[in-house]
């Protein structure tokens, strides 16, 4: 069974994600979206509330599950749980060259573990959780944003920022 990991901290979850997690289900028999926690981040949505997220956008998938990652190295993760891929969504050549060099550090620590990165179509590009957080505010933020994140998450990301309209 070929068995692929894509970690990310998805807070939150959005159609560019979701597009790579549809990817790679589709390209692999098993796909494990692990949920990452970068201790120099500020999480708007706790770690129940982005695996929550991502579990009910992908409801359709029935070959992807959702796992927190603990404290491991992404490979060694990848490893314990029987995945040879580690899956990378790649945005632009800033994307590229930071992923490269991931592949390198990740080859390092574990050669077992391959990388495959895929590009998401050019209207998902330039989608990032950052870019969608930095939409709200302004009249009419709800219905942009609502372009950019699945269904379930833009229900979350609207009721956590309800009171910010017309800042």
């Amino acid at each position: 069974m070929r068995t692929a990991v894509y970690a990310g901290s998805f807070d939150p979850l959005t159609k560019g994600y979701l597009w790579v997690i549809e990817y790679g289900s589709a390209l692999f028999d098993r796909l494990i979206v692990c949920l990452g926690n970068n201790p120099e981040k500020r999480y708007t949505f706790s770690e129940s509330e982005r695996i929550s997220m991502i579990e009910s956008s992908c409801i359709h998938l029935s070959n992807v599950s959702v796992y927190p990652l603990g404290k491991d190295f992404l490979v060694n993760f990848s490893e314990k749980i029987g995945a040879k891929w580690l899956l990378r969504g790649i945005r632009n050549e800033n994307d590229y060259k930071y992923e490269v060099d991931m592949r390198d550090e990740n080859n390092a620590i574990n050669p077992a573990i391959n990388t495959t990165l895929v590009l998401p179509p050019l209207e998902l590009r330039r989608v990032s959780s950052s870019f969608v957080k930095s939409l709200v505010g302004p009249t009419g933020w709800k219905e942009i944003v609502e372009k950019h994140l699945p269904p379930e998450v833009h229900k979350k990301f609207i009721g956590k920022y309800s009171d910010k309209e017309g800042l």
